[in-house]
């Protein structure tokens, strides 16, 4: 039997089916209220996040090192090879006319350029257009184009590297007024056409993009805008998912709202990822033009503002140095969209894309470009300022550095290695290098190591190394500090000897060639390196007043009074060495040395100066001394090979030095402009076939003639006089006579003088009476 359902059941389960449908879309609804609360919390939270960022200190801007600036005057030392060396360097162009900053025209034996102008320390130096002319190595005229004479004339420094943070971003900061014609333009073509339409994100370009890339078979645009793309760079990671995404439209409407769209661009230029220098991120159109093209950003040609804006695609995809082929095809494709759009015309753009890609042979940001000066930057630095301060803050720090000089000196190593190859053990000998400024004490080039591009152990300054007879210096200046008692022609006993020390052992020095050379002149000793003269000359005078000249003449470090000292086995590093021979080379004066000139903050405000300082510490008379001293180790000593490649005329003061085993080859020698100090060694001390005359003296004459120096020409001090003698005996002598030879004097200390030449002491006697009867 079969039942009839009641309607009022029915009308229950309506209702119950009513009730649940109802009950799920209040949860639907509750739980769209939430998730609106949530989005609109997290859209204030992304907001906070864009202003914070945005609003404040957008980047962290590492300090940038310069070189020194050239300056041009009339009479300044300087070839025209030289010249157009540094200007390379620079990125000037080679052009027909100086028609704009940073081109050069050259013609004959004069150069015409437009300077950048540069905000240095002192001020402002405009952008102008010069003419400077040479004969031989000097600059022999300087005058406006217009043909007014100039007093001086001030080139930008060259950018040797920067102090990164931890991050390792890097980036030269621009404003849209600095941006050269055609760039704004390109990048809106290729990246967002309507960027001034939308407001942070635009579906027209999303599917514009998904219809060309379609049609053309590859993917030629894409669909974020500027602004999305800002955003991922500025604020988000490279992470490829949905929620990304979402964050990244969110932002960039965020961002819309609060920032115009000319603030936007300009960020957009700074931030924008173009390639990678070693580890460090080259960021923004700015640093990406000195990287690749080295030159400011405002004078690069369309062909090159549509190479950079073409790599924005894929920064190493498209790497010019790397893949040339592929990057030129995306630099023509570039060209030819702006062509498609009417940016430029079709001639224009076919022109453009006949020229080459144009980018310099390697990064001219790379920092390992100059690691052993820019290591002694550093060092200094971080005396005064905190790391924060030095990676952050854009601080601009202008130092003595000579990029000629640096070139010239890492010449004159390569070419002395390749000269010493094939001799045993050659291969395992390091080297380090100083050069300074005599009179100023600026450090102006510095080497490290055998491979002066490699940043790693600074031997320039962390190689403590026995300094073999470089020390020998200081034991004659002791000496001849005492006038009457030691003169140049004093005589010294070169003859074996021994010393007891406190410790009961007995110290037995010897010369290099295992002989004795009997009795000498004073200056004898020094000139020829002779360790038993020395040695015995520095007992006499006292061990430890021998340390204390050492200490005054710069040296920092203790050693103890031991008669070993006498002959180097103290040990310092070459810059302690350059320290020591500047105070020499300088009149007795001692000028720390230094590498910073001044500080500037990222806006161009002076920050700090480091002034030039200097303190007496020597009779000028006794340095003089020294110097003629070392001036015979050159031209009759030790050093006398260096003028088998340099002319006799150049006057120059040195010393060799070669510690036991020939484990250390040393030289340190100046002129009346250069000082420099070579080091040649094995990082694991073992001995190598080099002597300081065979190996250091090498790249030090080398250095020398690459740079021309000028010759040593000491003024003599109001307390020397010079003194006719005669070389065999050391008597006084007269003008004229045989073997007659001038020597400085203190004065009071200089031989009596002698009879006239032909007569001896009694004819003088005699002659005397006759006019004192007649």
């Amino acid at each position: 039997m079969t039942r009839s359902r009641s309607p009022r059941s029915s009308r229950s389960r309506g209702r119950r089916g009513s009730s649940g449908i109802g009950r799920w879309l209040g949860w639907v609804l509750k739980l769209g209220l939430v998730g609106l609360v949530l989005l609109a919390g997290f859209a204030v939270y992304l907001d906070a996040v864009v202003q914070e960022k945005f609003s404040g200190k957008r980047w962290t801007i590492p300090a940038k090192v310069y070189a020194r600036p050239l300056e041009l005057f009339v009479g300044q030392k300087l070839s025209k090879e030289d010249f157009l060396t540094e200007l390379d360097a620079l990125g000037y162009r080679r052009e027909s006319a100086a028609s704009g900053p940073g081109a050069v025209a050259l013609a004959g034996n004069q150069v015409e350029l437009h300077t950048r102008g540069f905000q240095f320390y002192e001020g402002a130096e405009p952008a102008q257009r010069i003419r400077v002319r040479f004969s031989g190595d000097y600059v022999a005229g300087l005058s406006q184009a217009n043909g007014a004479e100039l007093a001086v004339a001030r080139l930008e420094p060259l950018l040797i590297g920067g102090l990164y943070p931890a991050h390792n971003e890097d980036r030269i900061l621009i404003q849209l007024d600095q941006v050269p014609p055609y760039l704004v333009e390109t990048l809106l073509a290729v990246e967002d056409r309507d960027f001034y339409k939308h407001h942070g994100v635009s579906l027209k370009s999303i599917v514009r993009a998904l219809w060309v890339n379609t049609t053309s078979g590859q993917v030629r645009q894409g669909g974020s805008t500027l602004t999305q793309q800002l955003v991922k760079n500025f604020y988000l990671s490279n992470e490829r998912s949905l929620v990304r995404k979402l964050n990244e439209a969110m932002m960039a409407v965020l961002l819309e709202l609060h920032y115009d769209k000319q603030e936007i661009l300009e960020a957009y230029l700074n931030e924008v990822f173009l390639g990678q220098d070693g580890n460090r991120a080259v960021h923004g159109f700015g640093l990406a033009s000195q990287y690749f093209f080295s030159q400011p950003l405002a004078e690069l040609k369309l062909h090159q503002v549509a190479l950079l804006v073409g790599m924005v695609k894929g920064p190493t995809y498209y790497n010019p140095r790397r893949y040339p082929e592929r990057a030129l095809a995306r630099r023509n494709l570039v060209l030819d969209m702006l062509a498609e759009q009417g940016v430029v015309s079709a001639e224009v753009a076919a022109s453009a894309k006949q020229q080459p890609l144009g980018v310099s042979q390697r990064g001219s940001l790379a920092n390992s470009s100059y690691p052993a000066f820019l290591d002694l930057v550093k060092r200094q630095l971080r005396q005064d300022y905190r790391e924060e301060d030095l990676t952050e803050e854009g601080l601009r720090i202008f130092t003595s550095f000579d990029p000629i000089l640096q070139s010239k000196a890492e010449a004159a190593l390569a070419q002395t290695f390749k000269s010493m190859a094939g001799r045993k053990g050659i291969e395992q000998v390091e080297a380090a290098m100083v050069v300074t400024n005599p009179e100023t004490g600026e450090i102006q080039a510095m080497i490290g190591s055998r491979q002066p591009r490699f940043a790693g152990f600074n031997r320039a300054l962390d190689a403590v190394r026995p300094i073999g007879s470089l020390v020998k210096p200081a034991v004659y200046l002791t000496a001849l500090e005492r006038p009457s008692q030691y003169t140049l022609t004093s005589w010294l006993v070169d003859e074996p000897f021994s010393v007891k020390g406190q410790d009961g052992q007995i110290w037995r020095p010897q010369n290099y060639d295992r002989k004795a050379h009997g009795t000498i002149y004073l200056y004898q000793g020094l000139a020829n390196s002779y360790n038993l003269s020395t040695a015995k000359l520095g007992l006499e005078v006292g061990v430890p007043t021998v340390l204390k000249t050492l200490e005054r003449l710069g040296v920092s470090r203790s050693w103890p009074a031991f008669p070993s000292m006498l002959l180097g086995a103290g040990a310092l590093t070459p810059v302690e060495v350059a320290t020591m021979y500047q105070t020499i080379a300088n009149g007795g004066f001692n000028t720390p040395l230094r590498a910073i000139r001044n500080v500037l903050t990222a806006d161009g405000q002076p920050l700090k100066r480091y002034p030039f300082q200097v303190q007496q510490r020597f009779d000028p008379g006794a340095i003089y001394l020294v110097q003629t001293a070392m001036q015979r180790v050159m031209s009759e000593g030790t050093g006398r090979s260096v003028y088998n490649q340099l002319p006799r005329s150049l006057n120059l003061a040195g010393k060799t030095g070669t510690s036991n085993d020939s484990r250390d080859s040393w030289f340190a020698g100046f002129s009346q402009d250069l000082l420099a100090v070579v080091w040649m060694g094995r990082d694991d001390n073992g001995p190598t076939p080099l002597t300081g005359a065979t190996g250091a003296l090498q790249v030090w004459t080398g250095f020398m003639r690459r740079a021309d120096p000028l010759p040593l020409n000491m003024p003599m001090p109001d307390n020397v006089v010079m003194a006719w003698v005669d070389a065999a005996t050391g008597q006084g002598s007269a003008a004229g006579c045989p073997n007659a030879v001038q020597m400085p004097y203190i004065r009071g200390s200089e031989p009596a003088p002698g009879p006239a030449c032909g007569q001896t002491p009694a004819d003088t006697v005699m002659d005397w009476v006759r006019g004192w009867l007649n």
